[in-house]
């Protein structure tokens, strides 16, 4: 059953949210990917945003640059957890999306991750993290996926790596 919608405002987005879908994947949660603009499509993007608790969505992940305000619309609409992805930006370097994406009034959260593909990572652990809440399963992939980690940075000290 789908868990995730990864939306993004555009095609442009797709080489950076391609990190989240590879992640969730590798965790094993499905998702579903749509592109959908808060500016260009906005009846679209808040029709798919009110009808994700219905189909059985737990998590929304929304990738966007510039004005970056396709996260705070879904996150005006929906009672599910909203994880903002800044896309980085010729004009500011991702600063924009990030202020935009941040900024958000009282009442509307969105959790913001870092700019770019970093953030993307990020946001599937997010998701991870918040599914992992209500399902031993993901939580032990959660612990897993830490200690992989964990195990990668000490590997470091080994062979003389350092």
């Amino acid at each position: 059953m789908v868990k995730v919608g990864i939306v993004m405002g555009s095609t442009s987005d797709k080489m950076v949210m391609d990190e989240t879908c590879k992640l969730l994947s590798e965790f094993g949660i499905e998702y579903e990917v749509r592109i959908l603009s808060a500016h260009r499509t906005p009846d679209e993007a808040i029709s798919y945003a009110r009808g994700a608790y219905d189909r059985g969505l737990k998590v929304l992940i929304a990738g966007a640059g510039g004005a970056a305000h396709l996260a705070g619309v879904l996150a005006g609409v929906t009672t599910l957890p909203v994880i903002g992805v800044p896309m980085s930006t010729n004009l500011m370097g991702g600063l924009d999306s990030l202020l935009s994406i941040v900024q958000m009034p009282a009442g509307v959260p969105v959790a913001t991750v870092a700019v770019g593909k970093a953030g993307a990572k990020n946001a599937a652990v997010l998701a991870l993290t918040i599914l992992g809440l209500s399902d031993e399963s993901y939580h032990q992939k959660l612990v897993e996926y830490k200690e992989s980690m964990r195990q990668a940075v000490l590997a470091n000290n080994e062979d003389g790596a350092v």
